[in-house]
Order: structure tokens, then C-alpha cells, then sequence
């Protein structure tokens, strides 16, 4: 019996020849009639030429085989598979003939069946066909390994072969193929992926993929060829793709990507036609492929053409409410100005959004060139399309499913009957965005309606988290540790209401807060709310390295509000507070009787300790144009605020304060803005005595870190700065002049003004994602405004008449110190038994105004001849008042706002580069855990 084996086709036809030869049936005896004993003359011929043939080295053509029938059919080998299953992907069936053809098609229908490893025919002579088949293995792992900069999720989501599977050979290849496109867009053209089979028990088979990943193929050169205006750096610069380079070292776009090579052409294009030249074109781009596979050499070939002006700019309007000639006059080109395409672009949509403000929401603005290659002209006519005015029809909101309609609704400015305009959809689409309910850049789309003077505006929503829980720990430059606990949720039971609870703790500082709002109350366009807080605020000041905490301000209370809008722009908002502020000192600051101890806190903290009630009312009037309110590009923001103070309570002031802010889209991803405030509180009561800020320094404005970068906290105003004596090796006395080692408490001002303005950044898609936000500014400012507050000690009787620094009475040179007086200015001593360091307290009864000996009772009369010691002051501090000026401060700096997986994080390099004597500048500031 002989098998046909389907490994090898380039055998089938010689073994089913040679099937019949050992049948004993010589091949071309079957076309021979019946009853003939010899084969005729002319067929004798055709023999003898055949052998001739293959006597020489040519293959004789078979003549045709007569056709036999299988008289039996089985399967062999099969395991998992049914027979009939194997059978029915061939055309073999008992009782049927069949030829050599036959049987070599049946072969070529189990390969391609794709199930089997192998497979063969046997019983060819007889008509007893069996096929036999050996089944390919079961996928039991499709295992990855050498995978680093691809995930091994990533590329079995690309594969088809899988566990559980048939394994073939011919998947293994296209896998193979999935997988180095896979490294290819990732740039990694080096990449080389290895398939191996391990063979397991049960016809079952590991499949591994070994990948030799290879670097990421690089952009070594970029040539330009043909540009004769602009030079190669100035083209490459239009670019997405950059050249590699070291200062680009984490830059991904030095990665080769044949999408980006077809994008960069559609940019050098755009860059011509903006710069007038209306004939340009690449007439090619090849990348090329270094033979190390690791870098990419790209050359464009360029035709720049001649420079083209605008001819004559009309507009034609099939619309009658259009004048043609004043439309033509609000474009942005004029004739003879450069040829711009960004411009024509932007005229068209000029003109679509105007005729969207008349109501036609489906005008067509074709704009017509008349180029003339002889001026060197390109005159456009604008034309305008006949159009219906179009009405509302319908206002579709899809994809809420936890926000109710009617907070969508009522964000739209426009309602089913009114008719369209393109301003209000824009302004609709800004104000729902602003909600922040909602995926980012949603657009409201305007749909054909029932009639062609109906539209139908559909808002597909795609709804984000607005519930935030977030406990974190961090560590600030302000305040050390902290830890959080917040939770909000900005549309509680999908009504827009927001409602949130907060617990903050850090070294310095403790707050615990409830708030709610709702937007509409009753639904109307009326907005009520309300917080209950109490914090806990430490002020500090540092002495050296050492943060020393002098008063803390524990402020427990509520806050209503209530605001309503004027225009689509304008509105109004007022709120009434009530707080209980209690102020202390830190009890480094006190005397053992609990008061304040003016000598160690200074004069101006001692007037700040007591208890008070704060009851005020307030009002703001806002105009906000920006296009959101989470992350502006483009409108401003104005606002103008005061607060009064003194409807009951203790404490009596107006509070005045001015806010403005600008963002504008500069192009290409870059964020500009300005932001700008004032402020100014004004007393209502008198002046508490000579020396005194009728403002206490809990009600003043600072400045500082972090609203002023480049400055430390509370860095910027009128402070206080208490320097100690020095005493060098030869004895001599000096002030302290190492700002480390000052004491710098800072006032607060009545007064202040700062400006921002800065540009943020674009990065590439995978900082986005990360939340990274760069950003350049330049930030000025000033605070000032109080009064110079009496000094704590009279320095003069430290000095002796001729103005020499006075010593301790032994001569000993110690720290300059300041004698005490009595009420009437004299000098006071301590009799020898009694030690200098006893407190003033305990030594009252035997202090002595007399140099020598004491006074004799119920007089001034000195009486004895024993020298006292004077009664000295060891905490004297030579004191001064800087920093109360409105000269403007100047910082500039760079900085990142990353949102990171413990909290924001904000990272800025700040250089102060105008400051005023007393200020405070700190180059680098970060937080994290908290925002800012």
C-alpha cells in the first residue's frame, strides 16, 4: 500500500504515478481499447518518441489516467477531531471516482484547513482510501519574554493565537508580523522577535516569543533640498519631528513615525501658504533606514514657487441682510498684504459665525481664488450661500445618566423655537463644559432638522466622576507634614448641588470645614450656599533654621451666601459672616504670670493677644467671559469685592478688593494670560494709641509665598526685624547681621497689588497625560500701608553720655544689655543680695533707684555705701521697621504643576530680581499634598 504525504507537493504527482506503476498496471496500458493486444502502429510511434524524450533528459508528459472509485474511506490518526469533521473538508466520498487530481486536491484541503501537522493518503491502488492525519497541538501558554517598553497586555491584545487554541505555523508567522508593527510605531525598527515551541504532553504546545526589542530608531538628519527663502533650521522648526539630539533627550519626537512624516509635509505647506507662497509643494520625502537599524536619515525635496500678495477682496452674498462691502471690510486681509491661508481660513469662519448671528445655521462660504502668476497676485471672493434663517427645533441632551436634564438645560442659552444663533451655542457649549460634570471639549453639534429652516442641536455627554475622596499626606515648604481628608461631591444626587467636608492637619496648621451650594435655588437662577468652619492657624517666624510658632489664631464660625446673575456676563453675589477669633502668644512669649512679656514678643505681638467677634457683610460684583472656568484658554474674568465689617462685633473695617484675569490661545498649544488684584481695607474706629494700626495684624493682607513666586512666605512687606548684639574676640559689641539669625516677624499691610503674567507650555501627549503643566511668568507686587509701630526699647540708655555702649557693671564683655527705669526714668539697681538673674517680680520689694546703698524710708535720699548691681534687661533687641513701601517687587521664574498620584504638585524656580530692604526672597518652592 502506498501513502501520498502532504509535506511535500513537489513529490504528489510522482507518487501517485508511481502508485500505479507498483500496482502492476503499466500506466499507458489503460487507454488502450479493450480486446487490442498490441498497441497500434501510430501509438507505437508515440512510444518509441516518448523514450526518446526521456532518453535525453526531458520529462514525458503522462497521458490521462482513467478514473477509479473508492470503494472505502477512513480516517486515521485523529484524536480531538471527529472523522467526519476530517472527511467533510475534502471532496473524497465512498463510491465516488478519483484520479491523482483528486487525491492531490484533497491534501491541499486539509492544509488548508489549518488543523492538521501532517496528513497523507494510503490505499491509492486498491480504491481502500485512508487518510491519515496527525492533528496540529493545542496552545496551552502564549508566553512573551524579553519585553520592556511594551507591556505584554499590550501585545497579547494584538496577537490571535491564544491559549486554548489550534496551533499553526502560518498564525505564528502573522504573529510575528503583528508584533514588530507593534515595535515599529513604537519606532523600534530593530526589532526582532523569535518563536519557539516547547512540546508538552496531550498534544499540547507552549508558544514563546522571544523579542529582542532593539533601541528606538532615532531621526539623525533631516535634509532639506530646494528651499532658497527659508533656511533648513527655520523649515525644520515647522516640524512635529525633531532631530536627535542631546538637549532632547527625553523628547519623543526624535522618534521615527511615518504617520508624523506625512503630518510634518501638511505642516511645511501650511507654513508656505502663510507666508505667501501659494505654489509650494514636496515633490518627495524618503526616510531612510541607516544599515545598524538604530537611526532614520529623512530628506524632502522642496519647490517654494514665487511669492504671492492678495489682489482684490470681495465678498458675494446670496444672503439679503448681508451688506457685501462692510462684510468685506471686517476681514482680517487686505489687498496688498501677503498671502496668508491662515487668514482665509480664519475670514471664512468669520463669516460663517456672522451669519450664524443672524440666524442661518447652515450657511455655506466658498471662498474663489484668482491666482495671476504674472502680478503675482491671489484676489478671493467670498461667497455666501443662499440660506434660510433657521429656528430651533429641537434640543437633544444624550449620555447623562446621573445628571438630570434640567442642569443641562439650563446651561443652554438658547430654547426650542428661538431662533439660532452661533454665539449662543458657543456660549452654551463654554458654560456646560465649565460645570465640569463632563469629558473635556464637548461640543454641542447642529443636526439638519424636519425642515431645511429647523436645526436640531444634540449634546452628547460623556459623564466623569464628580465625587472626590481624597486622603493623602504630604510635605509642604510651608507647612511641613500635613495629612488630608477631603471629600466633595460638585453634583450631589445630579442636581448640580455641591456639597463638601473637610479635615486638614499639619504641624503649623488645623482646619475642619462643611459646606454646600446650590446653584438654583427653587429652580430659579439663584444661587445659596453656606460653610461652617473652625481653624486653627499658627504664625511663625524663623531663626536660623528653626521655625518658631509666636501667635496662634483659632477662628471658629460660618459664612452665608447668595448671588444672582444680571446679564449673561454680569453678576452679583452677597454673603454675611460671624467668626469668634481667639489670638495667643506661644508661651516662649509670656511672663510667668501669664502676660505678655513685651521685652522677649516685641510691642506689636503683645497688642495683637485677646479675643474678639467678627460680624460682616459683603458683596461682589463679577463680569466672567472665559470659556471655562477649570481651565481657561481664552476670556477674562473681573471682579470688584468689599466687605464690611463692624455690623455688631468687635472689630470694624471696610475691606475693598479688585481681581482681573486674561487668557488668550496664542497658537500652537501656548497659553498666555495676565492676572491681576488689589486690595485695600480701611479702618472705621480710631486709631487703639500711638504707635497702633488701627487694623490688627489678624485682619491685614500679606504677601508672600505662594502667590508670589520668588518670595518667602509672608516674605514681601512691613515687618519687624529684632537683631541681637554680637561680641567679637577683642570684645567689641555689634548687631546681628545674618539674616538667619534675626528674628523677622512680619506685619501684614492695609494695602497691597500684584500682577501676574505668564505662558504656559505645551508638552507631548504622554506629559499630558502625566499632568504635567509647564509654565515661564513674571510676577510684581508690593504691600504696605500701616503705621511704624513704637519701638520696644529706648536704645539711647544703653549708651553712655558720650554714646559708648554701656557694659555690665563688672566690665565683663557680655552682651550689650538694657538697665531698667522706673516710672519716672531713673535708673534702677539691685542691692548685693540679691542675685541679678531674679525676676522682677520676686525682687520688687529690694529694687533701689540708688547707685549705692538704698533709699531711705519715704524718701529719695540714698542711704549706705554699697555699690548695686544695675538691674538689667537681658533681652534687648535693636529693632527695625522695613519693607512698608509700595515699590514694586519683581520676580521671574519657571515653574510645573504636575498632577501627581499623592496630590497636586507645584514646583517653581523663581528669581527675585527688584526687592526693598526687608523682604524676604527664596529661589525654589514646592508643595505637595495640598492644593495652592
Amino acid at each position: 500500500m502506498t501513502a501520498i504525504n502532504g509535506n511535500d507537493f513537489a513529490r504528489k504527482g510522482a507518487l501517485l504515478l508511481a502508485g500505479t506503476i507498483l500496482s502492476g498496471v503499466p500506466a499507458l496500458a489503460q487507454t488502450v481499447p479493450a480486446g487490442s493486444a498490441t498497441p497500434a502502429p501510430g501509438r507505437q510511434a508515440a512510444a518509441k518518441a516518448v523514450a526518446a524524450k526521456a532518453a535525453v533528459g526531458v520529462t514525458p508528459v503522462a497521458a490521462p489516467v482513467s478514473a477509479r472509485t473508492i470503494k472505502t474511506l477512513r480516517v486515521e490518526g485523529s484524536q480531538r477531531i471527529e472523522p467526519e469533521t476530517v472527511l467533510s473538508y475534502t471532496k473524497l466520498r465512498v463510491g465516488i471516482p478519483y484520479t491523482p487530481e483528486t487525491l492531490d486536491q484533497a491534501l491541499k484541503d486539509l492544509q488548508a484547513s489549518d488543523l492538521f501537522a501532517d496528513y497523507s493518503i494510503a490505499g491509492v491502488e486498491d480504491g481502500n482510501i485512508v487518510l491519515r492525519v496527525r492533528e496540529n497541538p493545542i496552545i496551552n501558554r502564549v508566553i512573551i519574554e524579553g519585553n520592556k517598553a511594551l507591556k505584554s497586555d499590550k501585545i497579547t491584545k494584538e496577537i490571535k493565537l491564544a491559549p486554548r487554541q489550534i496551533f499553526t505555523r502560518t498564525a505564528v508567522r502573522q504573529d510575528i508580523g503583528r508584533i514588530i508593527e507593534l515595535y515599529r510605531r513604537q519606532g523600534r525598527f530593530a526589532a526582532v522577535v523569535d518563536p519557539k515551541m516547547v512540546n508538552l504532553d496531550q498534544n499540547r504546545v507552549d508558544v514563546v516569543f522571544e523579542v529582542s526589542e532593539g533601541p528606538k530608531s532615532k531621526v539623525r538628519q533631516i535634509n532639506i533640498l530646494g528651499n532658497e527663502v527659508f533656511s533648513d533650521d527655520q523649515i525644520r522648526g515647522q516640524m512635529a519631528t525633531k532631530q536627535s539630539r542631546l538637549f532632547r533627550l527625553l523628547s519623543s519626537a526624535t522618534s521615527y513615525d511615518q504617520d508624523r512624516l506625512s503630518y510634518d509635509q501638511q505642516k511645511l505647506r501650511q507654513f508656505y501658504l502663510t507666508q505667501g507662497y501659494a505654489d509650494f509643494r514636496v515633490t518627495s520625502a524618503v526616510a531612510e533606514l541607516t544599515p545598524d537599524k538604530k537611526d532614520f536619515i529623512i530628506t524632502y525635496v522642496v519647490e517654494e514657487g514665487k511669492r504671492y500678495k492678495f489682489g482684490d477682496v470681495t465678498v458675494d452674498s446670496q444672503i439679503r441682510d448681508f451688506d457685501n462691502t462692510k462684510l468685506a471690510a471686517t476681514l482680517p486681509l487686505k489687498k496688498g498684504d501677503w498671502y496668508n491661508a491662515k487668514l482665509v481660513e480664519d475670514s471664512v469662519d468669520n463669516l460663517s459665525q456672522t451669519a450664524g448671528l443672524f440666524g442661518y445655521a447652515f450657511t455655506e462660504v466658498n471662498p474663489e481664488f484668482q491666482k495671476d502668476a504674472e502680478t503675482l497676485t491671489m484676489g478671493i471672493n467670498f461667497n455666501i450661500a443662499e440660506a434660510k434663517r433657521t429656528y430651533v427645533e429641537r434640543i437633544d441632551i444624550n449620555g447623562n445618566t446621573q445628571t438630570q436634564d434640567k442642569v443641562v438645560r439650563r446651561e443652554i442659552r438658547l430654547a426650542e423655537g428661538d431662533a439660532f444663533n452661533s454665539f449662543q451655542v458657543k456660549r452654551s457649549q463654554d458654560r456646560i463644559n465649565s460645570l465640569g460634570y463632563f469629558a473635556d471639549k464637548m461640543e454641542i453639534k447642529q443636526l439638519p432638522g424636519s425642515a431645511p429652516d429647523r436645526v436640531i442641536l444634540e449634546t452628547n455627554l460623556e459623564e466623569k466622576s464628580t465625587g472626590e475622596l481624597q486622603l493623602s499626606a504630604g510635605y509642604s515648604s510651608l507647612e511641613r507634614f500635613i495629612v488630608q481628608a477631603n471629600i466633595t461631591q460638585r453634583n450631589f444626587r445630579g442636581k448640580g448641588q455641591e456639597l463638601r467636608a473637610g479635615v486638614n492637619y499639619s504641624s503649623y496648621s488645623k482646619s475642619v470645614e462643611l459646606g454646600f451650594t446650590e446653584p438654583y435655588l427653587f429652580d430659579k437662577n439663584i444661587a445659596l450656599g453656606g460653610d461652617i468652619f473652625r481653624r486653627d492657624y499658627n504664625s511663625f517666624n524663623y531663626v536660623g533654621n528653626d521655625r518658631q510658632t509666636n501667635y496662634s489664631q483659632v477662628s471658629t464660625g460660618f459664612q452665608l451666601r447668595a448671588g444672582v446673575p444680571l446679564t449673561e456676563f454680569w453678576s452679583l453675589s452677597g454673603r454675611y459672616g460671624l467668626s469668634y477669633d481667639e489670638v495667643s502668644l506661644d508661651s516662649q512669649y509670656l511672663n510667668a504670670d501669664g502676660s505678655c512679656n513685651l521685652e522677649i514678643a516685641g510691642r506689636y505681638l503683645c497688642e495683637a493677644i485677646g479675643n474678639r467677634w467678627t460680624s460682616s457683610v459683603g458683596y461682589s460684583l463679577s463680569r466672567d467671559t472665559l470659556n471655562s472656568r477649570l481651565r481657561p484658554t481664552a476670556g477674562s474674568r473681573f471682579s470688584f469685592s468689599q466687605d464690611f465689617a463692624g455690623l455688631g462685633g468687635d472689630v470694624k473695617y471696610l475691606r475693598t478688593r479688585l481681581e482681573g484675569s486674561k487668557y488668550v490661545n496664542l497658537g500652537s498649544g501656548f497659553i498666555g494670560s495676565i492676572i491681576a488684584e488689589g486690595g485695600y481695607i480701611h479702618p472705621l474706629e480710631k486709631s487703639p494709641g500711638p504707635g497702633r494700626d488701627a487694623i490688627r495684624i489678624t485682619d491685614r493682607f500679606y504677601l508672600g509665598e505662594p502667590q508670589f513666586r520668588g518670595f518667602d512666605i509672608r516674605g514681601v512687606g512691613p515687618r519687624v526685624l529684632r537683631a541681637g548684639y554680637v561680641i567679637a574676640a577683642d570684645g567689641t559689641q555689634s548687631v546681628q547681621t545674618n539674616r538667619d539669625q534675626i528674628q523677622d516677624d512680619a506685619l501684614g499691610g492695609r494695602a497691597y497689588y500684584l500682577a501676574r503674567a505668564e505662558i504656559e507650555i505645551p508638552l507631548g501627549s504622554g506629559a499630558r497625560e502625566l499632568g504635567l503643566r509647564p509654565s515661564i511668568y513674571a510676577q510684581v507686587g508690593s504691600l504696605f500701608g500701616i503705621k511704624k509701630p513704637l519701638p520696644t526699647f529706648n536704645y539711647e540708655q544703653a549708651k553712655s553720655a558720650a554714646g559708648a555702649l554701656l557694659f555690665n557693671a563688672d566690665g565683663s564683655p557680655t552682651l550689650l544689655q538694657n538697665q531698667y527705669k522706673d516710672g519716672a526714668g531713673n535708673p534702677l539697681y539691685l542691692t548685693p543680695e540679691i542675685p541679678a538673674t531674679t525676676t522682677t517680680a520676686a525682687v520688687a520689694s529690694v529694687q533701689t533707684i540708688c547707685p549705692t546703698g538704698v533709699a531711705a524710708a519715704g524718701t529719695t535720699t540714698c542711704v549706705g555705701t554699697t555699690a548695686n548691681a544695675r538691674y538689667l534687661n537681658p533681652n534687648i533687641y535693636q529693632e527695625s521697621f522695613l519693607g512698608n513701601s509700595a515699590k514694586p517687587r519683581l520676580s521671574v521664574g519657571i515653574g510645573v504643576n504636575w498632577n501627581s498620584p499623592f496630590g497636586p504638585l507645584r514646583i517653581d524656580l523663581a528669581k527675585a530680581l527688584l526687592t526693598q530692604k526687608g523682604d524676604d526672597p527664596k529661589l525654589i518652592t514646592f508643595n505637595v499634598g495640598t492644593q495652592f
